[in-house]
């Protein structure tokens, strides 16, 4: 059988932390900043944990 594939897509966007959470970037920081409030940038700016309800499907692509 032959060896399973990590997703390319998932690899360049997910972390894994030393305890083996996955960490991801927020959405929505790309562009028209203007318009959002610096609260609000600040808050896109940090990373955040995966949802646990699609915890599984993300490890399954990153060969975990």
């Amino acid at each position: 059988m032959p060896k399973m594939k990590t997703d390319s897509g998932a690899k360049k966007r997910i972390k894994i932390t030393g305890s083996g959470k996955l960490r991801r970037r927020k959405a929505f920081r790309g562009h028209i900043m203007e318009k959002k409030s610096s609260v609000r940038a600040r808050r896109l700016g940090r990373e955040t944990d995966i949802a646990p309800g699609i915890e599984k499907n993300i490890k399954k692509l990153m060969g975990l």
